[in-house]
């Protein structure tokens, strides 16, 4: 059998009674190995070498890099095996199937991951919260994160806008801010082209305007729009070519859709189509909904 050096290493460490956990950190956890020891270390110092080229915002490993950089690429990675649905993060795609999914017959909620793709033990294991606030209790699973936190109770901020001078938490927040003084727009939609200085803009546009897409096959050249059904387009078309084919017989004037036509025949004929349950009183006006 052939063995790989991380498991020689441990095999000598097991028959020579060595702890197996041979590398100690400050705070008192152990690891097997010296890199995952100087992994851990940057939870302590701070210390995010892996930078996002888009937003600035650092990360202690590439993983978690790799991870963060489908906000701004919209790769979604991790599907459901039950529904098909896409998720950017492992951990959206676990709540998923836990919240709908459950009961289903799921496998494995990772059965439905690349086998490249599935989170490690490491991040699969429960985090603890060591780090707590003395001034509002909240607690955080990082000294850098609780470091960040507490400059919202001291004022503190550290990263200054070199053109109007104003002051930020950390630095990300200084990078999206350089934004407005420099209109860069990072973040287009991959659907019509529109680019956003914020991905929350980004993330808000294309929930009101381009949810259900797949399903809205027929488009208007005019103006963009989409319709799920031909005769939705074909109807939509008359308000950019004037068309009124639905005319009035009292008074001529004319209408896009027949429905219209007929409210607005209620205008001659004096018909209150609309009453109140409550009072069983017609209104003055006809106009649904105002009950």
């Amino acid at each position: 059998q052939i063995w790989s050096n991380t498991a020689v290493c441990t095999r000598e460490r097991e028959h020579s009674g060595a702890p197996k956990r041979p590398f100690l950190c400050q705070c008192g956890r152990r690891f097997t190995q010296a890199s995952s020891l100087l992994r851990h270390r940057r939870v302590h110092t701070g210390e995010r070498p892996f930078l996002c080229q888009v937003c600035g915002k650092g990360f202690i490993q590439a993983s978690d890099l790799v991870n963060h950089s489908r906000v701004h690429s919209v790769e979604r990675a991790f599907w459901c095996s039950q529904c098909g649905k896409r998720f950017r993060q492992p951990e959206l795609l676990a709540k998923h199937n836990r919240l709908l999914h459950r009961g289903e017959g799921v496998r494995n909620e990772e059965s439905s991951m690349p086998l490249a793709s599935r989170p490690s033990v490491r991040q699969r294991r429960p985090t603890k919260r060591e780090h707590r606030c003395l001034e509002c209790g909240r607690r955080f699973t990082q000294a850098s994160s609780l470091l960040r936190h507490r400059r919202v109770h001291t004022g503190e901020r550290p990263f200054s806008c070199q053109v109007c001078g104003k002051g930020f938490i950390q630095a990300s927040d200084l990078v999206k801010h350089s934004r407005v003084h420099s209109g860069e727009r990072a973040f287009w939609c991959p659907q019509c082209g529109k680019s956003f200085r914020q991905p929350e803009t980004l993330a808000k546009h294309r929930k009101l305007l381009h949810r259900g897409e797949g399903r809205r096959r027929f488009l208007c050249l005019e103006c963009g729009r989409r319709f799920t059904q031909a005769s939705s387009l074909l109807r939509h078309r008359r308000v950019h070519t004037g068309e009124r084919p639905f005319l009035c017989q009292v008074c001529g004037k004319g209408f896009i859709q027949a429905s219209d036509l007929v409210k607005h025949s209620r205008v001659h004929s004096g018909e209150r189509a609309f009453w109140c349950p409550q009072c069983e009183t017609l209104p003055t006006t006809v106009t649904p909904g105002t009950a």
